[in-house]
C-alpha cells in the first residue's frame, strides 16, 4: 500500500509514520530527509542539490522526483511507501503519478490527520524536554511527577536531571504561520485526490494509540 499522510506540523505524521513502519514493514520517504542523505552521501543527485543550495537556490520538482526515482528502484514491490512532505503542490502530484505508473505502483490512499488549530497550539506551545536525557513533557498535560511539590524545582522523571529547554519555534506566532503554510500547500492537491475518492480523515487530536487505530482502520490493516 502506497500512501500520503497529511497534516499540520505537531498533528503527530512522524509518529503515526514511525507505528506503521515498525508494524507493517512500510518505508517512510521523506524528502527534506533524502535531500539531507543525497548530499551527506554524496551521490550524484546529492552533489547536485548541494550545489543548488549552497547557490541559495530552491531545489527544483525534478531533482525531488529523481530522488523519489532512486529510492523505489531499491524497494520491493512488497514494500508500501509512506510519502511525508511530497507532494506540496499539483505538478508534484501529477510528476508522482508518472513515478508510481513507472514503478508499477499506484496510490491506494491520502491519509489527513483533522486537528483543531487553537487546541494545536497549545499543544505545541506547552510541549518541553529534558535537557539532559530528551525526555518530553508538557506544561498541561503532562509535567514531570515532582510538579506536585511547589516547593521544589521540576525534576525529570527518567534522569533526575533539572535542566530542561523548549524549542524555540514552539510560539504562537511561528505554530499559527505553519499552520497556515500547511493549509495554502495542501489546498491545491486536496481535490485531486478527492475526486478520485482515496482522500481517509481521521481525529488527529485523539489519543496517539487512538489515532494510530482510526489510520490502521482506514487503511484495512
Amino acid at each position: 500500500m502506497n500512501i500520503i499522510l497529511l497534516g499540520p506540523p505537531g498533528a503527530g505524521k512522524g509518529t503515526q509514520a514511525a507505528r506503521l513502519v515498525e508494524r507493517y514493514g512500510m518505508r517512510q520517504l521523506s524528502t527534506g530527509d533524502m535531500l539531507r542523505a543525497a548530499v551527506k552521501a554524496e551521490t550524484p543527485t546529492g552533489l547536485r542539490v548541494k550545489a543548488i543550495m549552497e547557490a541559495g537556490e530552491l531545489v527544483s520538482d525534478d531533482v525531488v522526483s529523481t530522488l523519489i526515482s532512486e529510492e523505489l528502484v531499491a524497494l520491493p514491490q512488497t514494500v508500501g511507501i509512506i510519502f511525508d512532505g511530497y507532494p506540496r503542490t499539483a505538478a508534484q502530484a501529477r510528476q508522482l503519478d508518472e513515478i508510481l505508473a513507472r514503478h508499477h505502483r499506484k496510490l491506494d490512499r491520502v491519509v489527513e490527520l483533522e486537528v483543531d488549530e487553537d487546541a494545536l497550539v497549545e499543544r505545541i506551545t506547552g510541549r518541553f524536554t529534558c535537557a539532559h536525557c530528551g525526555a518530553g513533557y508538557h506544561d498541561k498535560f503532562k509535567l514531570p511527577k515532582n510538579a506536585l511539590h511547589e516547593d521544589e524545582p521540576l525534576r525529570c522523571d527518567h534522569c533526575g536531571s533539572t535542566d530542561f529547554k523548549r524549542r524555540p519555534d514552539d510560539n504562537e506566532e511561528t505554530v499559527r504561520t505553519r499552520m497556515a503554510e500547511y493549509r495554502a500547500k495542501t489546498a491545491p492537491i486536496l481535490p485531486l485526490y478527492e475526486e478520485r475518492g482515496i482522500v481517509v480523515r481521521v481525529d488527529g487530536m485523539a489519543d496517539i494509540d487512538i489515532v494510530t487505530q482510526q489510520i490502521e482502520r482506514v487503511l484495512g490493516l
